[in-house]
């Protein structure tokens, strides 16, 4: 995959992730509407490819806006990790070179990979988590909208425990796989099936777009740093 090709599909799932995160706020009052309509038709230009560098640059201008109007990233990792995309992606387009287009790309990739390998670490020093008893306060009080079926997972204890070392040990070991493209590749649709099941079962809708959104760099640094091509 070239940087070329990487950078678009990440500018296509951005803008993915900023209209549907916009979406959810056209009921809002007018002022934050006329503002998330405005997104909206930004994020639809990034997806196409029109003006992509003056585009990125007002929807960075926009996302500082929304950072002060919220006071910080009011949605947590999404919004985060929304934010950390288009930085990069504006960092690519102001970058004076090649050299820096690569820097400011990788950079996207070494903090995805980050976010997973400290989220299995977290996990993995808490004993509620080694022990399932973290999934199982998730399934049984979560304020989630988790359908009752659902809920009866909490009453499993073997099941909440397989189910918490089995993620432990994914997101601990997928930086790990950046070494082989094939074992990459794999771990990352696994990955992307983990944020679509919980965007499905707890309604974590905005982490599926906002994280795949860095897939391509992940994808582009392993062939940079592993492959000839």
């Amino acid at each position: 995959m070239t940087l070329e090709l990487a950078i678009r599909l990440t500018e296509i799932l951005l803008g993915i992730s900023l209209v549907q995160q916009s979406i959810e706020h056209l009921q809002l009052h007018k002022l934050l509407r006329v503002l998330y309509l405005f997104r909206i038709i930004l994020a639809l230009l990034l997806i196409i490819g029109l003006q992509v560098y003056w585009v990125s640059i007002f929807l960075l201008l926009l996302a500082v806006f929304i950072l002060h109007r919220f006071q910080g990233p009011y949605n947590g990792g999404a919004d985060r990790m929304s934010l950390l995309v288009l930085c990069c992606v504006c960092l690519y387009y102001f970058a004076p070179s090649k050299y820096w287009q690569e820097i400011a790309f990788a950079y996207l990739a070494i903090q995805l990979l980050l976010s997973y390998f400290i989220s299995g670490w977290v996990k993995l020093i808490n004993s509620d988590w080694r022990n399932g008893r973290a999934l199982r306060d998730v399934f049984q009080f979560s304020a989630y909208p988790v359908s009752e079926s659902i809920r009866t997972w909490s009453e499993s204890p073997r099941l909440l425990f397989l189910m918490s070392w089995s993620i432990i040990l994914f997101e601990l070991l997928l930086p790990m796989l950046i070494m082989s493209e094939i074992t990459l590749a794999i771990a990352l649709v696994i990955a992307a099936c983990f944020h679509f099941v919980n965007a499905c079962i707890f309604g974590l809708n905005r982490f599926f777009w906002a994280w795949i959104a860095a897939y391509p760099s992940v994808l582009w640094l392993q062939l940079r740093l592993f492959t000839n091509s």
